[in-house]
């Protein structure tokens, strides 16, 4: 038994979602860890920015599986624009965090690589997402 286009497609996404997502989790327990709530009010990060961006993604990422499941063009489309909007909200924080100077935390920056990572596997994961909006067939 093989794992036909779509499925393949499928689990790439998952698996670039889960490397954008673990790598936002650890960024945003870093922020948080550098006050970053406490500092809502001088920081680069708003709070609101900040908490909206994983919202988004996991929202979307909710439409995707069920887009998947049931076959749903809407569902998957969703998900693309729940997706997109994160991604927007996730390259917001990208140009603060790089006008900055890479903006300091408590005497440190966030490490670069995780910025990285983060944003290769979000680019990814969008891609991969619209690429299965755009296949998605309604049953």
């Amino acid at each position: 038994m093989g794992i036909d286009g779509r499925h393949a497609v499928g689990l790439l996404t998952a698996v670039a979602w889960t490397v954008a997502a673990l790598a936002g989790v650890y960024l945003l327990s870093l922020w948080l860890a550098g006050g970053g709530l406490r500092r809502a009010k001088v920081t680069r990060f708003p709070a609101a920015l900040v908490f909206a961006h994983p919202a988004l993604a996991v929202s979307a990422l909710v439409c995707y599986a069920a887009g998947l499941a049931t076959g749903s063009r809407a569902l998957a489309w969703a998900a693309f624009a729940g997706l997109a909007v994160a991604a927007l909200l996730g390259f917001a924080m990208f140009t603060r965090w790089l006008g900055a100077g890479r903006h300091q935390m408590a005497g440190r920056s966030f490490p670069a690589l995780a910025v990285t990572l983060h944003g290769l596997a979000g680019v990814t994961a969008f891609t991969l997402v619209f690429l299965t909006a755009s296949a998605t067939r309604v049953f």
